[in-house]
């Protein structure tokens, strides 16, 4: 066996995303494509990739980093951020919870049993309504396989049916104002994102969050991993049971305007919005402007 070189693993990673890039045209010529990039590996690896791919299809790159507010951690994943946006030349927008939603994460983790709830809903709406000020077509997500896998099994256990229409490497737009998301790591294991770091010596947030292992997500996680060591190949077999069962089943989402805030959402007031109220805080418009 040749021993592994980070030419040919570097082209590897890259072949198989250009597969997946062509197989479900991802994206188009000259769109513009907003990285979401929190500075761990795998949205550094995003970046880089559709930096490799810019000139090809004559994209239009810009990076989002949001703050979610959690001490002792969130501070080096922005530094890691903004030193691949510099390095690459692409412009990096920051965003924070604290100054949209008048609160951060820290200091609502507390309502609730996992922190992943409100820093999920917030983070999604965040990343949409910037990217959609910023005019992006689409929003790339660093979404691997093993995060495409664990999401899969954690919806599948809720019978949350509505979410498995959200799975898959590209989601079409159903609504003017919410932006596509697109995975280009779809089919990228995360160890072959760890790796890909190591080899290229690229600055990465290798640090886990701190509330990461209190969700549902952390334990389905460690039993892919266990499962993937004693049998391995477990993890690709579910993804692609998931491909067969799923593809042709549309399950309709029909979105309207937040009466609070304006954004897309499925119900009346948003997820978002909800969560503020149960912390005491309405938001209301008043003519075009945002009022906390």
């Amino acid at each position: 066996m040749e021993p592994l070189t980070r030419e040919k693993f570097n082209q590897s990673i890259i072949q198989r995303v250009k597969s997946l890039v062509d197989e479900y045209e991802l994206f188009e010529d000259g769109e513009k494509i907003a990285i979401a990039l929190s500075g761990g590996k795998d949205s550094i690896l995003t970046l880089h990739l559709l930096n490799e791919f810019e000139y090809e299809f004559n994209l239009e790159l810009v990076a989002i980093s949001v703050d979610e507010g959690i001490e002792g951690y969130r501070k080096d994943g922005i530094e890691i951020a903004r030193e691949n946006t510099h390095k690459l030349g692409i412009e990096l927008v920051e965003r924070s919870f604290i100054d949209e939603f008048g609160v951060n994460l820290d200091m609502v983790v507390d309502e609730y049993k996992s922190a992943c709830i409100p820093c999920g809903v917030f983070r999604r709406y965040l990343l949409n309504k910037t990217a959609y000020e910023l005019g992006a077509d689409k929003v790339a997500t660093g979404h691997n396989l093993d995060d495409e896998i664990q999401s899969f099994l954690m919806s599948f256990a809720r019978a949350d049916l509505r979410r498995f229409s959200k799975f898959g490497p590209k989601l079409e737009q159903i609504h003017p104002r919410l932006i596509p998301r697109i995975k280009p790591l779809w089919k990228i294991p995360e160890k072959d994102v760890g790796i890909w770091a190591v080899l290229n010596e690229i600055p990465v947030h290798f640090a886990e969050c701190p509330y990461a292992h209190h969700s549902l997500r952390a334990k389905i996680k460690n039993y892919l991993n266990q499962l993937e060591e004693d049998h391995s190949g477990s993890k690709m077999a579910i993804l692609e049971s998931f491909q067969k069962t799923f593809k042709n089943q549309e399950i309709p989402v029909k979105l309207m305007e937040c009466e609070r805030c304006g954004e897309p959402s499925s119900l009346r007031v948003c997820k978002a919005c909800q969560i503020l109220e149960n912390i005491g805080i309405n938001r209301f418009f008043m003519g075009n402007n945002m009022v906390i």
